[in-house]
């Protein structure tokens, strides 16, 4: 089969990559580079092919999905702050882009169009765990963002019967993930921080909760939604089901790295959530099983920044 991944260089995208051609299949990917890293793709030289490009541009997607079975559309501007400081830029690669995806891929007759969403769009949901049934409620602009492409989806599988998946992922983490970006996620600022010996900062008390989950997860949840022919035209909770709060995380950390490193508390950050917790059993009725745990991903994705320092 033949898979065009978009933001292929991005932390998701290059796993997922990675995963397909150990798997054999035909890999096309499509990075502008804005925030995907060209050193994501290094063991993936020669065995994938590389079209650089930005989503917002119709000629550059009409090109990328030409020929494909499947489309796992991975690229956005990611960050809730990033979102918060720049709206306009935030609609325009995650809302335009998506949809000129979904249209070229329409046309071009791929099987499957898989889009990652977001848990962002269930907002501050008092009701936990957070369900697919629970009405939306997001509280930044790309969480609007997520929400708006998860609409059109539906769309344009009631409307055109195009299949189409969206997938809402629950703070991903792994290998890959950049620790430097100024809108870095909280697990790799975390753990190159305390490999350096530096204070992590953590906005707010650092009682907030969240489903972290493994890339392996994630990489799954993707490859079942494109296998499952009855996973169509909905959207589904990625996640592992449990919750720990970043004090718990930065514990856990601080015990597998072998460090006594306090954090830095600082205000929270506006737009952020308090509580993130999954109901995962819509995915699981349909063969989903969380293969990495929390403690276990964390172990591994220490290793990984071990060995790029």
């Amino acid at each position: 089969m033949k898979y065009l991944i978009t933001g292929g260089a991005g932390f998701i995208g290059s796993n997922i990559a990675a995963k397909l051609v150990e798997q054999g299949e035909t890999v096309r990917i499509l990075d502008d580079f804005s925030t995907g890293r060209r050193e994501n793709l290094i063991a993936l030289e020669g065995k994938v092919e590389l079209i650089e490009g930005d989503i917002r541009d119709i000629a550059i997607t009409q090109k990328a999905v030409s020929g494909m079975d499947y489309v796992l559309h991975q690229a956005a501007l990611p960050s809730v702050p990033r979102s918060v400081k720049d709206p306009l830029t935030s609609n325009a690669v995650n809302v335009d882009g998506t949809l000129n995806l979904l249209e070229a891929s329409r046309k071009a007759g791929v099987r499957k169009f898989v889009m990652a969403s977001s848990s962002s769009v269930y907002g501050e949901s008092e009701e936990l765990p957070k369900h697919e049934g629970l009405r939306p409620d997001p509280l930044s602009p790309y969480a609007v963002t997520k929400l708006t492409n998860e609409y059109y989806l539906k769309v344009f599988w009631e409307l055109y019967q195009f299949p189409t998946v969206a997938l809402r992922y629950f703070n991903i983490f792994g290998p890959h993930q950049d620790p430097k970006s100024e809108y870095a996620a909280v697990v790799p600022r975390f753990i190159t921080d305390l490999l350096a010996g530096r204070q992590p900062v953590v906005f707010g008390d650092g009682e907030q909760s969240r489903d972290f989950t493994y890339i392996d997860n994630c990489v799954q949840a993707n490859l079942l939604a494109t296998s499952h022919d009855d996973i169509v035209g909905d959207y589904y909770n990625v996640a592992c089901g449990a919750r720990f709060t970043l004090n718990q995380m930065l514990d856990i950390l601080r015990s597998v790295i072998g460090t006594d490193v306090q954090a830095k508390y600082d205000p929270p950050r506006e737009g952020d959530i308090l509580h993130s917790y999954a109901s995962i059993n819509k995915l699981e009725k349909h063969g989903y099983k969380p293969a990495v745990g929390f403690e276990e991903g964390l172990r591994r994705t220490v290793e990984f920044f071990r060995g790029q320092s």
